[in-house]
């Protein structure tokens, strides 16, 4: 059986990296979009990868960003992959020469449509908020609904310690993903919190 991996994107602190490892986190988030309450600058994202320990991935998220802040920040700062909630095409995304997962808004939106038009993405992250939109709007999306097989899942919006296991059994992801829920206030993730989600996710 799969295990299913994790994610705790928008952290904001270098504390809030090793915390998060430390609860098991596989991968976590970092927000390169300025309108976001958890988007950092390229000093804070270097200051929270150099306190966070191996083998936990860094994903760098943008929206319709421009293809030269990108590879600005990619010059910088050491990400393993990058998440696109835009409008981005596929040759957009596979400009960089990264591994990358590509959003899909399901509040309206078609993973079906978006998978075919980016087969090469590494993940599709479904998440609860409208086509085009950040996300972290903390509403799922109906888990019951087919999904595309072609690439591997990463189930977002609306997840924490209440409801991801449910989550993990009625879509058998590939990885889940989670920012608000886990946190005590804006931008500041509580370990006690990421314990339970991923106590949550680890008894499916």
């Amino acid at each position: 059986m799969v295990r299913t991996r994790i994610k705790i994107c928008g952290i904001m602190r270098p504390e809030d990296a090793v915390i998060a490892a430390d609860c098991g986190a596989d991968a976590i988030g970092l927000v390169f979009h300025a309108a976001s309450p958890r988007a950092i600058d390229v000093e804070k994202a270097q200051q929270i990868i150099a306190a966070l320990p191996s083998l936990v991935s860094v994903v760098g998220l943008f929206l319709d960003a421009e293809a030269v802040k990108v590879n600005r920040i990619l010059e910088q700062v050491a990400l393993d992959t990058l998440q696109f909630h835009g409008h981005e095409s596929a040759g957009f995304c596979e400009q960089f020469g990264r591994r990358y997962i590509k959003a899909v808004g399901m509040a309206g939106g078609d993973p079906w449509a978006v998978a075919q038009d980016h087969p090469h993405a590494s993940g599709l992250l479904l998440d609860g908020h409208a086509p085009g939109a950040a996300g972290g709007s903390g509403e799922p999306f109906d888990w019951g609904q087919d999904l595309p097989t072609s690439h591997r899942i990463i189930v977002a919006g609306g997840l924490g310690p209440h409801n991801v296991a449910e989550a993990v059994r009625l879509t058998q992801p590939w990885g889940v993903d989670c920012s608000s829920s886990v946190e005590s206030a804006p931008g500041i993730k509580d370990g006690r919190k990421i314990a339970a989600f991923s106590e949550e996710v680890y008894r499916v």
